[in-house]
């Protein structure tokens, strides 16, 4: 992520551009700044993860209980200090880094394969250098920091760019993440998560003056400097040849600088003693060659404006227009200031500042003290901004929201809004983007954005805005041919859900396709597979979600309940599961879905399923870490990511259904621990009884029985009995669809007898995949 090559030019050539502090520290002299004001520091949520999860084992599925205690451990220690939290979570991939994530993709692929490698030979989880974040941990680390009452949010935009105007425009101690963009935004300091030490709560401080001084620049050359090394948005290559005549022109290469270095160092030096001559005089064009990538580069650099800001590298008329190409767009915001850092006022930028004073420049530059020298060195401004700082735009919600609302959260709470879409020289800013929806009711947009926004829900308000939805990698053994992807088995429950979304309650037929980016074996991820609504049943017919969101009439949420069990096609087994009670009916929704879907799986399978999450209600934390386990299945670990995705899945079709169900009944914390699960597995492989799985607890053996005998009735009931693998014929090959009748699930939830592709030879891609493609495996 960030600026290539940055991050170790900054810790390897450029040691004082980093500076040790401690958080306790900042936070008292902020409020001695700012009495009865509370310090507060944005994360970068995404860039933490792989910091937050601690516990030893990750290959099972998550170790769940333990990752919410760290979560819990971090969130108290700035508590502690007096320290508020913001959390920003990435809620879309925009187009121009779709690129970028599509390499990271197929990157994670190659390491999941060699994952998959070691177990099969060693039997056993790899080394931390092979660590894969468990499935799904973005999306549940939202709704663990909302449960510990967090405030959460979810991007409507690249993550990183909200962040720093959240960042700049609420006076924020700082940012807390581990991304080199975060040195090139004009916005607070910026403080490195995997420096951070949670019991002194030291880290480190990357200070943005500091290495503009190091470069000969000026805050403003920053985002110039970023897109000629490369970015996310600018591919590394387009300027390969551009920074090599910098470094074959550069003077002063240094011997003890690497390559990468001294390529940083040669075009910074350009920039300042080549391109500033003629700054204003001549087009940025005239000087660089930028030839075909025009258009692009003017992108990578406006995407580091943030509101109210301008870069001198464009040129602007008179009314502060920015002209690129045929398209001309507004590049100011021209509000006011906000941003709270202060102690005196910066002349130029009008800004307060805490002041110390260059002695080579005389100019006064921001302080910070190293607790470490003592030495008072300068903060995170540019002395030589004339920018225009924005006030971060709040509203309070006047909408209630509706009954179905999860009871978790507040209904009623402030609503957030980011400015709408950061101004873009390609597209022409924030009305454009809005009128570009799936749907055109207003106030249905409003709803889900708000969901969407305060992390409520997840893929909702994409598949209604931009009919666009991702889902990153999951631990599959693509030579596994016996369990399918989890793209695949729950594809038929997403469908459902765009008819839901996108139907309006009528026919699928005039329904958009939906452009899934998502990952499975054999998906070179060049084009989004087109994926069709697929029809509803529901009794008495699919509600609008006009009814499911914003209703409050009786009977509604019996409605709710009706349109999630219809998602997953199961209407039939109602009854079955309304008996069964929280938190386990979902547990037994999901897990009859998965049965239903995919015949290889067997009854040992669902014993080890239902004995963990029974055992996992009794068992402490520290006894869950203490697990120890006699080695690792491949396929259990294929099941426990398989599981954990559908526990997203059903997020999905809940916050969609309206909330018929509290989110805390799905969450893996409540429901899954990956080492217990793989022990029941491993157990339940050797034939132990239902009474040594549940470890010989009388109340949990009769719970036992009541959920397996409840899921195996559901399952009777779409023609899907479930046997024991030791009952298996030896030719039993797990092929998609039962071996008895090649059958495959139709949207009636009946099975009738048909040829079909296997999954594993279904085309990635554009192909446009209709419902009745889909069969059971």
């Amino acid at each position: 992520m960030g600026v290539r090559g940055l991050q170790g030019f900054v810790g390897s050539s450029c040691p004082h551009v980093c500076t040790v502090v401690n958080f306790r520290e900042l936070a008292e002299q902020h409020r001695s700044r700012h009495p009865g004001g509370t310090p507060t520091v944005v994360v970068d949520a995404m860039c933490c993860l792989r910091y937050w999860y601690t516990p030893d084992s990750w290959i099972c599925g998550g170790q769940w209980r333990e990752y919410f205690s760290a979560l819990r451990e971090f969130v108290e220690s700035f508590t502690a200090a007096g320290i508020k939290l913001t959390f920003f979570f990435d809620g879309t991939v925009e187009q121009n880094k779709r690129g970028e994530w599509v390499k990271r993709r197929l990157r994670n692929n190659r390491e999941i394969a060699r994952i998959f490698r070691y177990v099969k030979s060693h039997k056993e989880q790899p080394g931390r250098s092979m660590f894969f974040i468990p499935s799904g941990l973005a999306v549940f680390t939202r709704f663990a920091l909302k449960a510990l009452g967090q405030e959460t949010r979810c991007s409507l935009q690249e993550a990183d760019y909200e962040v720093a105007s959240y960042g700049l425009q609420n006076g924020c101690l700082g940012i807390l993440g581990e991304d080199t963009d975060y040195l090139i935004y004009d916005t607070c300091p910026y403080f490195s998560i995997s420096e951070l030490c949670l019991d002194s709560l030291d880290t480190v401080m990357v200070c943005r003056e500091q290495l503009c001084q190091s470069l000969g620049l000026g805050l403003s050359d920053l985002p110039l400097l970023a897109c000629l090394l490369g970015n996310d948005i600018v591919p590394e290559g387009v300027f390969e040849s551009f920074r090599y005549k910098c470094l074959s022109s550069y003077t002063s290469v240094k011997e003890n600088f690497d390559r990468k270095g001294n390529i940083i160092l040669a075009v910074a030096d350009h920039i300042s003693k080549v391109l500033r001559l003629h700054q204003g005089e001549k087009k940025l064009e005239d000087m660089l060659p930028l030839g075909t990538n025009k258009a692009l580069f003017y992108k990578g650099v406006a995407s580091y404006l943030l509101p109210g800001q301008k870069s001198p590298w464009f040129f602007q008329n008179p009314k502060g227009v920015i002209t690129l190409d045929e398209q001309v767009v507004s590049m100011s915001s021209g509000l006011e200031s906000k941003r709270e850092v202060p102690v005196c006022t910066d002349p130029e930028s009008k800004r307060e500042l805490p002041m110390c004073t260059d002695p080579e420049s005389k100019r006064e530059l921001p302080m910070c003290t190293d607790p470490e020298s003592k030495r008072e060195l300068p903060m995170c401004t540019d002395p030589e901004s004339t920018q225009e700082v924005p006030v971060y735009m709040h509203y309070e919600s006047k909408q209630k929201f509706p009954v179905g609302t999860d009871p978790e959260f507040n209904p009623e709470a402030t609503m957030f809004t980011s400015p709408e879409i950061k101004q873009d020289p390609i597209n022409l800013g924030p009305e454009m983007k809005q009128q570009i929806t799936m749907v055109s009711d207003p106030e249905i947009l409003q709803v889900a954005r708000a969901h969407h926004v305060q992390a409520e829900s997840y893929l909702v308000y994409n598949i209604l805005s931009s009919g666009e939805v991702e889902c990153s990698n999951t631990l599959e053994d693509e030579l596994d041919q016996a369990l399918p992807s989890q793209a695949f088995v729950y594809r038929p429950v997403r469908q459902r859900v765009y008819s839901l979304l996108l139907g309006g309650g009528g026919d699928t037929g005039a329904c958009p396709a939906v452009k899934e980016w998502f990952v499975y074996s054999g998906n070179p991820l060049r084009h989004p597979d087109l994926v069709r609504p697929l029809q509803m049943n529901v009794p008495g017919g699919t509600p609008s979600l006009k009814l499911l969101w914003l209703s409050q009439e009786p009977g509604v949420q019996a409605r709710r309940l009706d349109t999630l069990l219809a998602c997953f096609d199961l209407s039939s087994s109602r009854e079955e599961l309304q008996a069964i009670g929280s938190p386990f009916a979902a547990l037994c929704c999901l897990l009859t879905y998965l049965f239903v879907q995919v015949d290889t799986l067997c009854l040992e399978d669902l014993h080890a399923f239902i004995a963990q999450a029974l055992c996992l209600q009794g068992k402490p934390t520290v006894q869950l870490v203490d697990l120890q386990l006699d080695c690792v299945d491949p396929r259990a670990v294929q099941l426990g990511s398989l599981l954990v995705r559908g526990l997203t899945t059903l997020v999905l079709v809940n916050s969609a259904c309206g909330f018929p169900w509290k989110t805390a009944d799905f969450m893996p914390w409540n429901l899954f621990d990956g080492k217990l699960f793989h022990q029941k597995y491993l157990q339940s492989e050797k034939g132990c009884t239902a009474e040594v799985l549940v470890e010989q607890n009388r109340s949990r053996l009769t719970k036992f029985q009541a959920l397996k005998s409840a899921v195996c009735r559901a399952c009777v009931k779409e023609n899907r009995p479930i046997g024991s693998r030791r009952h298996w014929r030896p030719h039993h090959s797990g092929r998609w669809g039962r071996q008895e009748s090649s059958s495959h699930r139709t949207s009636s939830g009946r099975s009738r007898s048909g040829q079909g592709q296997h999954w594993r030879d279904q085309g990635p891609g554009s192909r446009e995949y209709e419902p009745d493609q889909w069969r059971k495996y």
